[in-house]
């Protein structure tokens, strides 16, 4: 950090390994850094933002250097300030500005102990931060417990701590134990302690080793936690009263402000002195902050107070804390507390759980929701309050609490509404777990018991089902996508003017009437959603307009969709939304022949979806994968990804990796393997890919001599769409599938001509490629090299290496050696750094492109630094000319 880069570790090992005291040699280490620590709190792990508050607090007077949005954002999560939901990214990128900032002024060392504590909502978004440092002088150091649950750090550099060695620990007993131990009794706690040294150091502190010695042996049912966090108890028991009741204020309210302590103290009674007998066996430490001697300690003494206890301590904590500053503690604290009348509870829980909403808290509105109906004495407002409890459990990816409750919501009156909705979520939890079979009859059951209680809902639901329908495919254990439009049609809903309303019509129309009848409405409805009236909610299906536009080959309205999409989820940072049309995104720039900026976007992909856990998003990654060509790396994708969505029953998947297989065949020209593979692909009848899947069919069954009747039936297929879309891509195509089955020279003149007006450069390449490969057997050496030369170009500087060697091979049968391109400067840059070279020759500034790709401005500024070296250049003013005769990324997004 010192030297102007940033670092990341994450501690991991079981508890009382010694990871907090290796974070107390860090922060003793760390001259001339600032420290900044935190740790996780077990009573706060639904409070949703509680550590990264603690962590980002002492830092906050950076706050006004931040742009106006993160600014806001982060307001919003921290209480500060009221405002609708922030989105977790713009969160992120608030804390991410808000630490390089504080780093200018000197280094930074953030210490995060007892991550698995931390609530869910600080951990995803301190993960988004740690894997954008880059050169902001900023350490982010993780600790948690090692056990067997995935946990958002994973893939960060990491530390694996291990136990003592055995003659380590021996010595470390050995200083802590006064006199001799029994040999047996010696080997036993070595044995059970298993190297951890707080184990050695408790289980000796605590006198039960003595006792062990006359051979009764130490119990071995309790876990090493339990048996750790026993000797802190065992330590509390001689306390006094007053001062136990002391340390729980402190285990309950764990941002260690001293003065509140005090005040919840003043508020039960507590002298000034109960701290000292505490203090004087090193329990706790109370300075400028409360702090324990280890986290186990601030377990131990929550746990071992008994109920009526703990809800003294919250009461008194949610007393003196201040509503105005702090509104969500003070809620959760009222929440634990669950003093007075249920009802009268049950609503204020309510009540806190719509201010927490507001303020974008949807981890601590859920937890308030689910002791609210907990508390709810009349059964049928129970059953509400649990299934709004579920709702908001599912909006923040936790399944299987949203079950549960799910299941308690159930249980309530009978009410046809609310069963309705009950089945909704349920099947919406299924859909969000796996994307595969088993959610499109359960959608489909779902809207059907909507149809006359809440249309507007039903048709949302229809839409879902119909989306479900079209990711199951040929796996799907229910409905297809037929069934769930004629059952929308039977519904006989009238449609509204919104885009989705308009896009459920225009898919029922395309799975029941037809391809062809579908094209204008589904067309219109579509456009819809690049209007600028076009409403949030209708905004959350972008990614399948995206998907759809593709089904009508029409790449500008691909273009125009997904570049809307990636611009309206950068400006609301819409985490859901984002990495969707992103995918696309890349696949539309794999299309458009600009592969390394689908790299760069493929990558960003990635990264959010490792940041936040949302499942894999692998089109773009598996379509760049196979127009490269590299056989040995993509199959090996292609295998795993088969495995995958079979398992999942995503059949719209194992369609897509089949096309995708014997593309990267054809490219090869393994015309055997690519007929394979697309008749595989064929089987699936994928609605999207279906005529996609004809264009490898056709060329693989041409060229493999395969039969004639079965390349026409496919050539007939993809006319009839071809010609019901009408676009350049859609028209080009079909001509050179036709030109090959037929030899007719002005079909191919005809695909070349009709794909250079598209942005389909990589299947004008095909096109050149093919016509160079015909004349070239018709002995037309001279024209053939013309238009080899052409798909040759193409490739190579798209970096298709398969087709381009192709090319080079037909090229070098003609009599000509195709001439190696020169190197361009822009290929010695990585994807990150052509992304940001490409929007700072757009004009964009250092904060603008950090908020557009989330990283900080200071990672903007170094990146730059590489760039301009690499390019040969020295400003920004020479980036347009540098960059100007590279693959034009603005025309694809």
């Amino acid at each position: 950090m010192r030297a102007g880069r940033s670092g990341v570790l994450t501690l991991r090992g079981e508890a009382g390994i010694g990871k907090t005291a290796l974070l107390d040699y860090l922060s003793a280490c760390a001259e001339g850094c600032r420290i900044v620590r935190v740790a996780g709190v077990e009573s706060e792990m639904e409070l949703a933002f509680a550590g990264l508050h603690a962590l980002c607090t002492p830092v906050l007077n950076h706050l006004d250097q931040l742009p106006v949005p993160q600014r806001a954002a982060l307001c919003t999560a921290f209480g500060m300030s009221a405002g609708p939901p922030p989105d977790r990214f713009l969160v992120g990128l608030a804390v991410l500005s808000l630490l390089a900032d504080a780093a200018e002024e000197q280094p930074l060392v953030c210490i995060i102990d007892d991550v698995q504590w931390l609530d869910r909502v600080s951990v995803q978004i301190l993960a988004f931060v740690a894997r954008r440092l880059f050169a902001e002088r900023v350490g982010l150091v993780f600790a948690l417990r090692t056990s067997d649950e995935k946990h958002h750090l994973e893939g960060l550099p990491e530390l694996v701590v291990e136990g003592l060695a055995a003659a380590d620990a021996g010595q470390l007993l050995d200083t802590m134990v006064p006199g001799r131990l029994d040999v047996p009794v010696r080997d036993q706690i070595l044995g059970e302690a298993g190297g951890n040294p707080l184990a050695l150091v408790e289980l000796a502190r605590s006198g039960k080793p003595i006792v062990a010695a006359g051979g009764f042996g130490l119990p071995m049912e309790m876990p090493l936690t339990s048996r750790i966090e026993q000797g802190f108890v065992n330590q509390l028991d001689p306390l006094p009263a007053e001062t136990r009741r002391l340390l729980l204020l402190a285990a309950a309210e764990p941002i260690g402000d001293v003065m509140l302590l005090w005040r919840a103290a003043e508020r039960l009674d507590i002298g000034l002195g109960a701290a000292e007998p505490a203090e004087a066996i090193g329990l706790v430490e109370i300075g400028t902050r409360v702090r324990f001697r280890h986290p186990l300690v601030r377990s131990a003494v929550y746990r071992a107070a008994t109920t009526p206890e703990r809800r003294e301590a919250h009461r008194a904590l949610a007393h003196v804390t201040d509503a105005r500053f702090d509104p969500d503690r003070r809620a959760w604290h009222r929440a634990r507390a669950a003093g007075g009348p249920p009802q009268k509870v049950g609503g204020q829980l309510e009540r806190s759980a719509d201010r927490a909403h507001s303020r974008g808290g949807l981890s601590a509105a859920a937890a308030f929701l689910q002791q609210a109906a907990v508390l709810t004495p009349d059964p049928a407002a129970r059953a509400e309050r649990s299934l709004a409890a579920a709702r908001a459990k599912l909006d923040v990816a936790d399944t299987v609490a949203a079950s549960k409750l799910l299941a308690a919501a159930a249980a309530g009156p009978a009410d046809p509404l609310r069963s309705a909705r009950l089945e909704l979520l349920r099947a919406q939890i299924v859909f969000d777990e796996q994307r595969g079979r088993d959610a499109p009859p359960l959608l489909l059951e779902a809207a059907k018991r909507l149809d006359p209680l809440d249309p507007a809902m039903a048709r949302d639901t229809y839409l879902e089902a119909m989306a479900a329908a079209m990711y199951a495919g040929r796996l799907g254990a229910g409905p297809d996508e037929r069934e769930v439009a004629e059952a929308a049609r039977a519904a006989d809903h009238e449609l509204g003017p919104g885009a989705a309303d308009q896009l459920l019509g225009a898919l029922v129309t395309r799975f029941t009437d037809g391809y062809e009848a579908a094209v204008k409405p589904l067309a219109l409805a579509l456009r819809r959603f690049g209007e600028p009236d076009a409403g949030g909610t209708d905004r959350r299906w972008m990614w399948l307009a995206c998907r759809l536009a593709q089904d009508l080959w029409d790449d500008d309205l691909w273009h125009a969709l997904a570049t809307c999409g990636v611009r309206v989820a950068r400006e609301t940072g819409a985490l859901n939304l984002l990495p969707n049309v992103l995918n696309h995104l890349a696949a539309l720039n794999i299309h458009c022949g600009a592969l390394e900026t689908a790299a760069s976007l493929v990558e960003e992909v990635d990264s959010i979806v490792e940041a936040t856990g949302m499942p894999p998003l692998k089109f773009g990654a598996a379509m760049l994968a196979a127009v490269r060509g590299d056989k040995h790396q993509t199959l090996a994708l292609f295998d795993w990804g088969r495995h995958n969505v079979t398992v999942r029953g995503e059949g719209s998947a194992l369609a897509r990796i089949w096309w995708l297989t014997a593309l990267l065949y054809n490219s090869h020209g393994d015309y055997g393997e690519a007929l394979t593979a697309a008749r595989r692909a064929d089987e699936h009848e994928d609605p999207i890919l279906h005529s996609w899947v004809r264009v490898e069919l056709i060329e693989a069954c041409v060229r493999n001599g395969g039969p004639l009747e079965e390349a026409n039936a496919a050539l007939e297929h993809l006319t009839r769409a071809t010609r019901a879309s009408g676009t350049e891509w859609a028209l080009g195509t079909a001509a050179r599938c036709c030109a090959l089955m037929t030899g007719d020279e002005a079909l191919y003149l005809e695909s070349i001509e009709r794909l250079g007006r598209s942005r389909a450069v990589l299947e004008l390449g095909r096109s050149h490629l093919v016509y160079g490969e015909w004349l070239r057997r018709e002995n037309r050496r001279m024209d053939a090299r013309e238009h080899l030369r052409t798909a040759h170009e193409t490739f190579d500087r798209m970096g298709a290496i398969a087709f381009a060697e192709r090319a080079r091979r037909e090229l070098s049968a003609t009599g000509e050696t195709a001439r190696k391109r020169t190197k361009e400067a822009f290929s010695e840059l990585t994807a990150q750094e052509t992304q940001i070279a490409r929007l700072a020759a757009q004009g964009h500034t250092n904060p603008e492109i950090a908020a557009q790709l989330f990283i900080s401005p200071r990672t903007v500024e170094y990146h730059l630094g590489k760039v301009f070296p690499k390019l040969g250049i020295s400003s920004r003013r020479q980036l347009r000319a540098v960059l100007s005769g590279t693959e034009d990324a603005a025309a694809c997004g």
